[in-house]
């Protein structure tokens, strides 16, 4: 059976896509017809992917820059833009993880989270947005977290940025809906990569913790949250805007213990 390709034509932006979420939405958006930017602090972290993409028969190029360094999300854009031509679908991945406690977080850190977490998806959603609207349709989705729904100790700059990034998905939602534009956040609990990794080593926890926390019984694999981005970007989810579209294997919805 011929795989449908519901994004056939599609260009689509991905911040942080060099691995983890980001490379999974970057190689199923791909997957599903769009031509992909590929978006890493460096050359050699993206062309991996790029080159993922194009062996399996899709289109992909390397948009270099870190998002959280002043003007790079305007410029990230305009050479996504100067290269593809259009902007359809903007995915604002790119972030990192901060186990501390709130007495301990120093300015620096506070600072550089909310630069990366919230700061830098503003400002690329702001640029693509431009486009977006002067073309009167586009997608843009928020990665948050579960921790932009519910408080988790130690995590004060991290769940701070991501309720930020919830708040900003509703206002860009209300304000671009009748021009086109949809935006909305896909919220995951723990997904099993390199960043949760790092967090069960800093914030001692480990994998079977989760499991016993999580309904599902497990942790979520990276595919299983590019799959719900690629439905949301797509036509079939035409009439959804605004929302923010829990990945948590029953997380935030079980109050128990």
């Amino acid at each position: 059976m011929t795989e449908s390709r519901p994004l056939e034509g599609r260009t689509a932006l991905v911040t942080g896509s060099s691995a983890g979420i980001g490379r999974a939405i970057a190689l199923t958006l791909a997957r599903h017809g769009a031509t992909i930017g590929v978006n890493s602090r460096t050359e050699d972290r993206a062309a991996p992917v790029v080159e993922e993409i194009v062996a399996q028969g899709g289109h992909a190029h390397a948009i270099v820059g870190d998002v959280a360094a002043p003007g790079v999300p305007g410029r990230l854009v305009d050479e996504f833009v100067t290269t593809c031509g259009a902007i359809d679908v903007l995915v604002n991945n790119a972030g990192q993880g901060s186990v501390q406690p709130s007495e301990e977080v120093d300015e620096d850190t506070w600072q550089g989270l909310i630069d990366l977490l919230l700061t830098a998806p503003f400002h690329c959603a702001q640029a693509a947005g431009r486009h977006m609207l002067a073309a009167e349709r586009g997608v843009i989705v928020n990665i948050s977290s579960i921790a932009g729904h519910v408080a988790l100790p130690r995590r004060a700059a991290y769940s701070t940025a991501k309720h930020g990034l919830v708040g900003m998905t509703r206002v860009l939602a209300a304000e671009w809906a009748d021009r086109g534009v949809r935006v909305l956040s896909v919220d995951p609990a723990y997904i099993a990569t390199d960043l949760i990794r790092g967090s069960m080593a800093s914030g001692g926890f480990d994998e079977a913790a989760i499991e016993r926390r999580t309904p599902l019984g497990r942790l979520g694999t990276p595919e299983e949250v590019a799959d719900v981005v690629a439905f949301l970007v797509s036509d079939a989810a035409s009439y959804v805007t605004g929302a923010s579209v829990m990945v948590d294997g029953g997380w935030t919805a079980y109050g128990g213990f």
